[in-house]
């Protein structure tokens, strides 16, 4: 009865929001940050005299005061004419009884041609970066001038939002766009963490767009009008992009032009348009939709492009919709889900590569459950709950509260907490010696988790251990509580420290909360911190150990509710969330869990949760063997749309991105699992309970129901010797690629981790070290002399030579030449890539400017700039012959095979005598990380197993291995022998046919 009780007090409390209505009726008082008003700016908030250079002056001032804090703007119509920047760390957010307007007017000069932006999320201010990064940034450019950014009015150089970008947003601001100004789009919104845009209409009149490009989340939007509501590509850093609660009304073209954003849709409306999400042809997404609702769509109401592709995961639940003749469409094919009447729900829609239970063969599949209603339901009520009305809102700081990074703050919070029941937190470093811990009903509201923390700082006695798990904030069991807007920091040396122990009931909230430590953390003097020290294995402060306190996030003892837009990057932190032992339903929204060393997340004896656009990133120093998701003893759990990244600089291969033990009723929508370096996860899923791999690391479906796999006979293909069975030869290795064959059938192969390349000799069975010298060597290539071509990491463009069997001492390094025709000559190039974007294609077509040629003048190897001048990306090479998993041999003239894990396709493409490939067209929807062929026009590729096609691009059967083959070459003394490298073991098969030969070479 007292839970009921305090839900009725919320409600009865709480702002009735209505679209356009302003979230923050009163003024909010806070005294670091800056108000747009008459008497600090020359500011007119009357829709007429121009405002652009008086809103960015407010901008800039909180750049050079704090860098990060918020602008206030207050009720008014503010005329733009020019593009207003917004510098990272810094959110505009509106007040006042209505919602302030920006209004772009009639006819502005500069936006008649798009995309030509009226906001821009930059990714730093000019001027602004230390000299060394200055320095580098201009010698990207000709004569150091970089280029106008384009869409800026007028044309200026500002860095666009990138993966760095944390903490911007726009809260409670309307736009609206005049006549005449077609090209026009609100905001470019490229950002990352915990930036996010909400509580705003747009109202596009002539206008493009209301947003170009997106980032993080958004919630509460409403689009009006306009060409398009959203235009987007991926996000700057890769992840998902979630809108909630929003409404797309009345767009001429569509509400959502898109691809590769990993949409993820919310209780999100559609009405009155000719298509409401467009996926652009030749590109995938991951789409996951839950709630949505679809009116008067003329058109499709989906389109689905790269439908036989395993980048393309669409999946919705519980959609309605009322006179929408076609529900979805494949765009290639041209096949149709129509209407089940004029109104209908929509219970499930699935398109992708699908298995039904755990060993099912992985298949593309479309589903679509759809039946007539009689009318349509009333709407469902917001996935984000309102806050309290703001006029009882008590400032904390009017209480005693100090937040000056400096005072105990603990007992004036939590005696304001005990005698107030919503306080708004003004930005400040509140520090605290013990645990705050709320009310049932307790309603916390910041509006910056950066600049609006709760802090521990370091060697606190309460929090020192070891000992039993003390929070720095407790929510308690069955609580209707609310937390927005803050930061909550554990420090580096505090071993008992919980950030968040969460025990708060159903209808709980916790939006825009960010767990401090690690990337993107500032102390109190504005000074960001410091993760590493200088070789990335540890904290600058050794003191400060790495998974040395509980949880950040722990959600237990019938804890449950909503969390929206939550970033837990802590490393010193056991876990970014952990949630146990409640069956409580819970949602969580938008969850960036980062950089720990054990678990990102763990779900242990937990029922009735959903988790939909959480992402994860392992990064080299702190993650090499962090378990992104662990699910134990759980049960009615679904998994929707789920980013598992390991980043570029990565070395440590691990086994899988998620773990599940004695667990059923698990639902897995869109799992997105990849690394642009060569340690991705070997598998998506492992069935601890049943050891059982679910290797596809892209798919739309799967559900793990609790029952043993199924038991499939493998599609052996035929041109396997008859009888022929999987042999390995040898196993202990950390990790192995970038196989060749010498002239005898020997197999050459690298082990990077310990700088050794092996050899491997049919003849005696065995494999030996031919060289165990500090060279990192990465791949390897055979002249016709029998001279081993070694590609390095090591310096610049390094290429070097040895004959096998020569003293250690002889070691010869080859210099690059200027590309040319040769004639006669066999070219070495890369047998995979992995293009991180769909169209990125002229990577493999485009042509290398130098060439290393052997010592006997018969093979070369075409390189780019990028290998010859050392370039890096995120401070690792990223040269073609250096990143591919093997090397393979071609004369101009001949077609060859080149396979793209990452857009999982493979190309065929033909040699030009300088080495450089043409014609590439499309082969097989599948890639992988190695191919080859046969004499007889077959193809090999390692994609989760040994997948073998016919020359026609057909997939003739399977070649299963225990481990994830990386690495496949055709080998032995009469080259019929297929090598399959893993990470750690080397496999062979025999073939019936065996490898292409190369004329004039050993055997492939």
């Amino acid at each position: 009865m007292k839970r009921f009780m305090l839900v009725g007090i919320i409600l009865l409390t709480a702002v009735t929001q209505l679209p356009g209505a302003s979230f923050y009726p009163l003024k909010l008082e806070d005294s670091t940050a800056v108000y747009l008003t008459p008497d600090q700016f020359p500011v007119h908030p009357d829709g007429k005299a121009d405002d652009s250079a008086a809103i960015q002056q407010a901008i800039n001032k909180v750049q050079e005061a704090t860098e990060q804090g918020v602008v206030f703007i207050p009720s008014g119509r503010y005329r733009l004419n020019r593009t207003l920047f917004v510098w990272p760390g810094i959110r505009l957010i509106g007040y006042g009884p209505t919602r302030p307007v920006f209004v772009l007017p009639d006819n502005t000069p500069g936006f008649q041609q798009g995309p030509a932006y009226m906001v821009f999320f930059a990714g730093f201010r000019p001027g602004t970066l230390p000299p060394r990064f200055q320095e580098l940034m201009m010698s990207r450019y000709p004569g150091g001038h970089p280029p106008p950014t384009p869409g800026t009015v007028p044309p200026t150089f500002v860095p666009d939002a990138n993966p760095g970008t944390f903490y911007t947003a726009l809260s409670n601001i309307n736009f609206e766009i005049g006549k005449g100004d077609p090209g026009a789009v609100a905001v470019r919104f490229h950002v990352a963490q915990h930036c996010y845009l909400a509580h705003m209409d747009f109202h596009l009149g002539s206008g493009l767009a209301a947003i170009e490009e997106v980032g993080n989340e958004a919630e509460d939007l409403h689009f009006y009008g306009g060409q398009y509501g959203i235009i987007t590509g991926r996000p700057s850093p890769g992840w998902q992009f979630t809108l909630i609660d929003s409404v797309f009304d009345g767009q001429q073209q569509a509400a959502i032009k898109e691809h590769e954003a990993g949409l993820t849709l919310i209780h999100v409306e559609f009405r009155n348009v000719p298509e409401a999400i467009s996926i652009d042809a030749g590109h995938p997404d991951e789409l996951w939709a839950k709630d949505t609702r679809f009116e008067n769509i003329s058109g499709a109401a989906i389109t689905i492009s790269e439908g036989r592709n395993a980048n393309t995961e669409i999946n919705l639940e519980d959609s309605v919709c009322h006179q929408v003749p076609v529900f979805a469409k494949l765009r290639q094919s041209g096949r149709q889900m129509m209407a089940k009447g004029e109104t209908y729900r929509v219970s499930v829609f699935s398109h992708g590569l699908t298995m039904p239970h755990l060993g099912a063969r992985a298949e593309f599949k479309t589903a679509y459950e759809a039946s007539a209603l009689e009318k349509m339901p009333a709407p469902r009520p917001p996935a984000i709950r309102p806050l309290p009305a703001q006029n009882t809102w008590v400032n904390l700081k009017s209480l005693g509260a100090k937040g000056d990074g400096k005072t105990d703050d603990t007992a004036a919070i939590q005696k304001a907490i005990n005698e107030h029941r919503v306080l708004y937190i003004p930005s400040g470093h509140y520090i605290v010696t013990g645990t705050v811990t709320l009310r049932p009903d307790t309603v916390l509201i910041g509006l910056h988790p950066s600049t609006t923390q709760f802090d521990i700082l370091d060697s606190t006695p309460a929090f020192q251990g070891p000992g039993a798990p003390k929070p720095l904030l407790e929510a308690p069991r069955g609580g209707n509580n609310i937390v927005t807007g803050i930061g909550l920091y554990t420090g580096g040396i505090n071993s008992r420290a919980v950030g968040a122990l969460w025990m708060a009931g159903e209808d709980s909230l916790m939006d825009d909360v960010r767990f401090l430590g690690g990337h993107g953390t500032y102390f109190p003097d504005h000074q960001r911190v410091n993760p590493y020290n200088n070789t990335h294995t540890a904290d600058p402060d050794l003191n400060r150990r790495w998974d040395a306190q509980y949880p950040s996030l722990w959600i237990t003892n019938g804890g449950g509710g909503t969390f929206a837009n939550i970033w837990t990057p802590d490393t010193f932190a056991q876990a970014g969330v952990y949630i146990s032992d409640t069956e409580t339903p819970g949602h969580i929204y938008e969850l960036s869990a980062e950089h720990h060393v054990r678990n990102e997340v763990k779900l242990d004896r937990v029922s009735n949760w959903d988790i939909y656009a959480l992402q994860t990133e392992e990064e080299r120093g702190e993650s090499p063997f962090a378990l992104p998701l662990e699910i134990v003893s759980s049960h009615n759990i679904t998994i929707a749309n789920f980013f598992a990244y390991r980043v570029i600089s990565s070395y440590q291969p691990f086994p899988y991105a998620v773990r599940v033990s004695d667990s059923s009723g698990i639902k897995f929508r869109n799992v997105h699992v990849y690394s642009n370096s060569k340690v991705p996860f070997d598998n998506s899923v492992f069935d601890q309970t049943h050891r059982f791999d679910v290797r596809p690391l892209e798919f739309a479906w799967l559900d793990i129901t609790g029952n043993p796999p199924e038991k499939l006979q493998p599609i052996v293909p035929p041109v396997i010797e008859p009888g022929a069975k999987l042999k390995k030869l040898a196993s202990g290795f950390f990790n192995i690629s970038g196989a060749a064959v010498d002239g005898a059938g020997n197999l050459y192969f690298v082990d990077a981790h310990w700088q050794r390349i092996y050899r491997w000799s049919p003849r005696t069975s065995q494999v030996s070290i031919v060289r165990d010298n500090p060279l990192e060597p990465a791949n390897l290539a055979f002249d016709k002399a029998g001279d081993l071509m070694v590609v390095s990491y090591a310096g610049k463009g390094t290429v070097y030579w040895f004959r096998p069997g020569t003293p250690e001492l002889e070691v010869k390094v080859l210099k690059p030449e200027p590309a040319a025709p040769r004639a006669g000559m066999t070219a070495v190039l890369a047998s995979d890539y992995w293009l991180f974007r769909a169209g990125m294609t002229d990577t493999i077509t485009a042509k290398k400017p130098y060439q290393y040629v052997s010592p006997d003048h018969t093979t070369f190897i075409p390189a780019g700039e990028n290998f010859v001048t050392g370039v890096t990306a995120w401070g690792t090479k990223t040269g073609a012959v250096l990143t591919a998993y093997g090397l393979q041999k071609a004369t101009p003239g001949q077609t060859v095979y080149v396979t793209d894990a990452y857009q999982e396709k493979t190309y065929t493409a033909l040699v030009n005598p300088d080495g450089s490939l043409s014609g590439l067209r499309l082969f097989a929807e599948q890639g992988g990380t190695s191919v080859t062929q046969d004499r007889e026009g077959n193809v090999y590729v390692a994609a989760g197993e040994v997948l073998v096609f016919n020359h026609s691009g057909e997939q003739m059967g399977t070649i299963e291995v225990p481990e994830r083959p990386v690495n496949v070459v055709f080998g032995g003394s009469d080259g019929r022998t297929l090598f399959i490298l893993t990470r750690r073991s080397l496999y062979s098969i025999p073939t019936r046919t065996g490898g292409m030969e190369i004329p004039g070479g050993p055997a492939r």
